[in-house]
């Protein structure tokens, strides 16, 4: 509850508690205010007590939950509160905000409609993007999931009734197929990435029979090693618009425990012996992927092997993380348990693992066809 203190007939000191310090003591804030003189002198009581209430939302959340409230001021409150996602992953969810406030940053936040997130999408779609193609439904999507979230917030603070979002309908989009390397593609591939110097070598060699995503290459360091050939995950480092390289814990805040192949271990055991040979020395805690102890720059691998896939024929839909994608296929297609595949690709659960990473692959679809017609052939012999 906020004090409140009168200091003359029309001015009044509000002390607001804003939590407590390290010590114990009482945070306080407070704001001496002026009652305009149009307010009659029997609503004077009335008036302090809603602007005590103003102050003390301003003074704990940073904008007053009323009606004056828009999505804009909403949003910037919800992205500062956000403290479980990565940098990588506010700084777009940051983006993509900053895109929608000129088409409903200025609604309050409480006066918004289904109608309204409709005109959004619709003037979204017609939007292009910097190659001058039209922007993909998907993309709209990713937009009104963004708003949706704010609205989400606002809702289950009890600002909204519902969320206005979940009235949109959403039109039929055809989910985009991930492409899996064919066995084929995978050894020549293989062959390309032999061919690298052993820091390139060694990092798509990681990617491709780990499945750590690029964050979580970037941000190993030599101590991260354990007994014999395991590898201890915990950090991630991420380049993030506006701000740099930002390292922090990994995408589900979870540590785990990779094992690594003999290929993969002997090829960062020739990284070493060749840092050691350039710079004389390796710190412990010292990068892996680096030069002279500084990190090479996320983007740099990305670059590098969407260059290795134009020089040697590779589809263009490949990236880096297709070699994840790959990883968890190939493991599935083994029959190792989803549960440790999961618990390998740093998935709380299988949930994730097969709605995003289940792809059967057309080898995996022929076998499908030939065990088939092993099952009918001599049924059909004996006609």
């Amino acid at each position: 509850m906020a004090s409140i203190k009168q200091k003359s007939e029309r001015k009044f000191k509000i002390t607001v508690c804003n939590g407590y310090r390290a010590d114990g003591k009482k945070r306080m804030k407070s704001c001496t205010i002026d009652v305009p003189e149009s307010v009659p002198r029997r609503g004077i009581q009335q008036y302090i007590a809603a602007e005590a209430e103003c102050l003390e939302k301003r003074f704990r959340y940073g904008f007053e939950q009323d009606e004056r409230t828009t999505f804009e001021q909403y949003a910037h409150s919800w992205l500062a509160r956000q403290k479980h996602y990565k940098p990588s992953t506010l700084a777009g969810y940051a983006r993509q905000l900053e895109v929608v406030y000129p088409l409903i940053g200025g609604l309050a936040i409480n006066q918004i409609r289904p109608l309204h997130l409709e005109e959004l999408c619709e003037e979204l779609r017609k939007r292009t993007t910097k190659t001058g193609q039209p922007v993909c439904e998907a993309t709209v999507q990713k937009y009104l999931d963004t708003v949706s979230a704010v609205l989400e917030d606002a809702k289950r603070n009890d600002i909204l009734l519902y969320n206005p979002a979940h009235r949109v309908a959403k039109p039929h989009m055809e989910q985009k197929q991930q492409r899996i390397p064919s066995q084929h593609e995978i050894d020549r591939l293989l062959q390309c990435i032999l061919q690298e110097p052993p820091v390139y070598r060694s990092f798509y060699l990681l990617a491709m029979t780990t499945g750590l995503r690029r964050g979580e290459l970037c941000a190993l360091r030599w101590n991260s090693f354990h007994t014999g050939f395991q590898l201890w995950v915990e950090r991630s480092r991420s380049a993030v618009s506006g701000q740099g390289i930002i390292e922090g814990s990994t995408k589900n805040h979870r540590s785990r425990t990779v094992v690594l192949p003999l290929l993969t271990f002997d090829s960062l055991g020739e990284l070493l012996s060749e840092q050691l040979h350039r710079y004389g020395s390796i710190q412990p805690d010292g990068y892996i992927f680096a030069n002279n102890g500084t990190p090479i720059h996320p983007d740099t691998f990305t670059r590098r092997l969407r260059r290795i896939y134009q020089q040697n024929g590779f589809p263009a839909d490949y990236h880096l993380h297709t070699l994840r994608h790959f990883f968890a296929t190939y493991l599935l297609e083994n029959n190792l348990s989803k549960q440790v595949t999961a618990d390998l690709l740093g998935h709380a659960d299988t949930a994730f693992l097969e709605r995003t990473y289940c792809h059967p692959r057309d080898e995996s679809k022929e076998q499908a066809a030939a065990i088939l017609n092993d099952l009918l052939l001599p049924e059909m012999e004996n006609m």
